[in-house]
């Protein structure tokens, strides 16, 4: 049991104002909390008044809830936010699960949050802005704690079209970067790095036949000369036969067909 004898505003911060109070313990005036500016509104408080332990527990459960509240915001002004994300942010603050669930309630019920919303708009953000595919997206979206039937709907934002476009251009691209591999070898590379981005088998092979890159047989025999002529200079010191059986298994591993492989061995045959 106390009462206030002064309110003043704080000097870095004119939302929030310390209180003082006597406690009628022989130490007169000593600070007691500090208290924002709504919460003080909302318990009236003022010079005068006294307060019992209940009252001061109330005022300040109230006070963590504005102060929780004002960091939610604040973290909610730099992007759309998802339930789970401002509630592990609280958490993170050291802010106990009681206050969390008001804030949480408070910004709802003000439409601050809304898992749906979010989902859809960080879909289209995905879709427009990243080479990612819709399996990538959807585990993203799970780890933020969006339910799998908001989840569902808000991957209708894109749509198949646009995954197989995103899809064509990563293989376009790949195709360009590793012209000197054998074709077995970019396939098997390219279906890894789609699946990495997130694309599914169907859009996978969509993208790999709308794709014209297939090789010609004189694209295959520059690229067995290129990974041929590596393995060359690392066997070259061994004999015909060994030289011969050493070259092929390597070839053969790095996807080049026995009959480009022969070839290759055959011009180099052709250089002694």
């Amino acid at each position: 049991m106390g009462i206030i004898t002064k309110i003043t505003t704080q000097q870095k911060n004119q939302d929030r104002f310390n209180v003082f109070m006597d406690y009628g313990k022989g130490k007169g005036e000593e600070f007691a909390f500090s208290v924002d500016s709504d919460v003080l509104i909302k318990f009236q408080l003022k010079k005068g008044m006294e307060l019992d332990d209940f009252s001061f527990l109330e005022i300040q459960y109230q006070d963590d809830i504005r102060k929780a509240y004002h960091l939610a915001v604040n973290y909610l002004a730099r992007r759309m936010r998802s339930e789970k994300e401002i509630k592990d942010y609280l958490v993170q603050k050291e802010v106990d699960e009681p206050v969390i669930k008001e804030v949480i309630y408070k910004l709802t019920s003000q439409k601050y949050i809304n898992d749906q919303d979010y989902a859809f708009a960080y879909v289209r953000t995905q879709a427009n802005t990243t080479d990612k595919g819709t399996n990538v997206v959807k585990m993203e979206l799970k780890e933020k704690g969006v339910s799998e039937d908001i989840l569902i709907r808000a991957l209708e934002e894109f749509p198949l079209e646009q995954q197989i476009e995103k899809a064509m251009k990563l293989t376009e691209k790949f195709y360009q970067k590793n012209a000197k591999d054998s074709l077995k070898v970019q396939k098997q590379k390219l279906e890894q790095l789609l699946l990495r981005k997130g694309y599914t088998y169907e859009i996978i092979n969509i993208a790999v036949k709308e794709t014209d890159i297939e090789k010609q047989d004189d694209g295959e025999m520059e690229a067995v000369r290129f990974q041929g002529e590596k393995l060359h200079r690392k066997y070259a010191q061994l004999g015909g036969y060994e030289y011969q059986q050493k070259m092929k298994q390597a070839l053969y591993r790095k996807g080049f067909t026995i009959d480009l492989i022969e070839r290759f061995l055959e011009e180099k045959n052709a250089d002694f």
